[in-house]
């Protein structure tokens, strides 16, 4: 079983999160038709860069872009692999 590393300097690893399965309505979305998740939670971050320091923290539940980073599995879990600058928005709750 592999164990997470640590992300390169200003990168990050999100876990996305399951996309909604039931419209607002309560109408089932089938597989196919579910969009890509744009949510994550972080699970490691790499280093600050000189110039850029890291705003994420782990834990941390973020939004991203729809193409953003570059999709690994890591213990048949997916992640995602993206630069800091990334981030659209952490998520406050």
């Amino acid at each position: 079983m592999a164990k997470i590393g640590r992300p390169m300097s200003g990168k990050v690893l999100v876990q996305p999160q399951a996309a909604e399965q039931k419209t607002a309505s309560g109408i089932i979305i089938p597989d196919s038709a579910q969009e890509k998740p744009q949510r994550g939670k972080i699970m490691a971050i790499g280093n600050a860069k000189k110039d850029e320091p890291m705003e994420v923290k782990v834990g941390d539940i973020v939004l991203y872009g729809k193409y953003s980073g570059t999709e690994i599995k890591i213990n048949n879990e997916d992640y995602l692999i993206m630069n800091q600058n990334d981030i659209l928005l952490v998520v406050e709750e």
